[in-house]
């Protein structure tokens, strides 16, 4: 498995065991360039995270960065995790 692969897992772990709804897009080359990794709703809430392999949570493509912004220009949440206790902070933060 990749590191980012590794990412992606944790990630999953994670989101199941807080009961999160998710789910993957196919990157198959028929889909919209950019889109997120994981596609969630929480607590009412349009959550996007993008995975990363650890160490390289700054090399979004411009694409995924338009994508990003875009998301939260609406009002949703997106993230850019290398690690998946960068999300189990955010959950911690944003549950309070």
């Amino acid at each position: 498995m990749t590191p980012e692969g590794k990412v992606k897992e944790a990630v999953k772990k994670v989101l199941k065991s807080r009961g999160i709804w998710f789910f993957m897009p196919m990157q198959n080359g028929f889909g919209v360039v950019g889109i997120p990794d994981f596609i969630c709703c929480w607590k009412g809430q349009f959550l996007a995270i993008e995975t990363k392999a650890p160490g390289k949570r700054a090399d979004t493509t411009p694409n995924q960065e338009r994508k990003i912004q875009e998301i939260k220009d609406h009002g949703g949440w997106a993230l850019v995790v290398d690690d998946a206790k960068q999300l189990i902070e955010f959950l911690n933060t944003e549950a309070s």
